[in-house]
């Protein structure tokens, strides 16, 4: 088994229109306080074994000073050793030189730069902080800091983005030679300032333009070079992310910080979206869960044909079935035959992929396979 980290780093200056995560404001004492309850949670969630993938996130992990990033990435070395892939999230308008080499010197491999759009229009859609000579201005540090390989997230069918924006968005992005893009079909998600947009009628979801973007993102990316391994996400030969494909392939990973899942021990959880009920749990040793989800052979094997047929490579649902010791359900493969039939997937009684239709209704895809578990 892949065992993987993450550690969610949950301050932010500001909220972006689409972002529904957990976030707190960067205020000094909330940061000295944050590390030292990451230090001792570290310490009571031990990894069983050797670390393979290791992911910060946010909020915004870059708004840590370098002392800071330093202090953390070592604490997490010493809980879980040297991972062989460790990538950390970065907004354009928090990159400085000082960071990078502090991410570089604790043996961070790899950066995810949330750029998500070059167009100042699309920016100011988004909510985005940052401008398009930030975003120039981080690319050319990150790129100074030699790090292994950089990831550049992009957002499309923005509200008020058309085909040609959206274009210039790729073509822009490719000509930087990033080794990984990743590129996000905009969601509404509740309690954000875009989802308030849609339900007051202010913005619209068109379908017929998300598909046109999603076929023409994988034809323009691929005529660049870039394997598309997973609806999302393309990348150059070897820089796949690590972390990602072991998360989608049911693998064990833990998370730490305020708001953080697991799945870990033949369960998942998620620690309490609150800073200071988190830090109550750290310090007393009783750590504040808000979910807990045991684990079974059928949910294990459901998520991983879900997550699984997201991937370009498909799912060999008998061989997972057999992974899991529980049987695959009659009434799967039936539905594959039909996604077959309809030309939504090939199946050739072994392994089932879907076709760029499929990829397109992957999450309809999704709730059909959870039905019938």
């Amino acid at each position: 088994m892949v065992l993987s980290l993450y550690l969610h780093i949950p301050f932010c200056a500001s909220t972006c229109d689409f972002c529904a995560f957990y976030q707190e404001q960067p205020e000094r004492a909330k940061i000295e306080q944050y590390l030292a309850g990451m230090e001792r949670e570290l310490t009571l969630v031990s990894p069983r074994g050797p670390v393979t993938t290791a992911f910060w996130g946010g909020g915004t992990p870059g708004l840590l000073p370098a002392d800071d990033l330093h202090r953390l990435g070592k604490a997490m070395v010493k809980a879980g050793g040297q991972p062989t892939e460790w990538s950390v999230e970065l907004a354009p308008s928090s990159v400085r030189a000082d960071k990078l080499k502090a991410l570089r010197d604790v043996g961070v491999t790899r950066v995810s730069m949330g750029v998500q759009s070059f167009d100042e229009a699309t920016l100011d859609a988004l909510g985005r902080r940052h401008s398009t000579k930030q975003i120039h201005d981080a690319w050319e540090l990150v790129q100074a800091a030699g790090l292994k390989s950089v990831n550049l997230d992009l957002i499309f069918a923005v509200p008020g983005q058309d085909e040609a924006r959206w274009e210039a968005d790729l073509r822009t992005a490719i000509a930087l030679q990033p080794e990984h893009l990743s590129t996000y079909c905009l969601t509404f998600e509740e309690d954000t300032a875009m989802f308030v947009k849609l339900s007051k009628g202010k913005v619209k979801i068109d379908h017929e333009l998300e598909a046109r973007l999603y076929r023409r993102t994988w034809k323009i990316l691929s005529e660049a070079g870039y394997d598309q391994y997973e609806i999302s996400n393309f990348s150059r030969p070897g820089h796949a992310c690590q972390h990602n494909l072991a998360t989608w392939d049911m693998q064990e990973w833990i998370g730490y910080g305020p708001s953080a899942s697991s799945q870990f021990g033949g369960r998942r959880q998620t620690n309490v979206h609150d800073l200071d009920q988190w830090l109550k749990g750290v310090e007393s040793g009783n750590l504040a869960i808000e979910q807990i989800i045991e684990l079974t052979p059928e949910l294990l094997l459901c998520d991983a044909l879900v997550f699984g047929l997201r991937a370009n490579t498909g799912v060999r649902p008998f061989a997972l079935a057999q992974r899991f010791a529980t049987p695959l359900p009659t009434k799967f493969t039936v539905f594959a035959q039909q996604l077959a039939e309809e030309d939504l997937a090939t199946w050739d009684g072994t392994t089932l992929v879907l076709t760029d239709e499929g990829r397109l209704r992957a999450d309809a895809v999704g709730r059909k396979i959870m039905q019938i578990f």
